[in-house]
């Protein structure tokens, strides 16, 4: 459901670019104390079209609701950014950073 009023909130045409790639996924992390983990993701490929996936955490779901939703956005900002840049902020977690919290999903203190 977190994830769900994340999407519900940030603007749909970014939704359509992220849902409308083939190499947007979101996977849920299925560590396992002692045993690992196993996420498939598909490989980059050149010229800056590389995977644009997201992880998710399953603790996402008992954390404080409003820092979720900050994880949530931020790693689809990540996403939909493909890691780079937005406007005049080169450094990807301060892009991320800044476009979750235009989306309305600020960093919660």
């Amino acid at each position: 459901t977190r994830l769900v009023t994340v999407l519900g909130a940030i603007p749909q045409q970014v939704v359509r670019d992220l849902l409308e790639d083939p190499r947007f996924r979101i996977a849920l992390d299925d560590f396992v104390p002692g045993q690992g983990r196993t996420v498939w993701l598909p490989c980059p490929a050149g010229g800056g079209r590389g995977s644009r996936c997201v992880v998710l955490k399953r603790r996402l779901g008992e954390c404080p609701e409003a820092f979720a939703h900050y994880v949530i956005a931020h790693e689809l900002a990540h996403a939909y950014l493909r890691n780079g840049a937005w406007g005049d902020i080169a450094d990807p977690e301060q892009a991320a950073d800044a476009l979750a919290s235009n989306w309305g999903f600020s960093r919660p203190i």
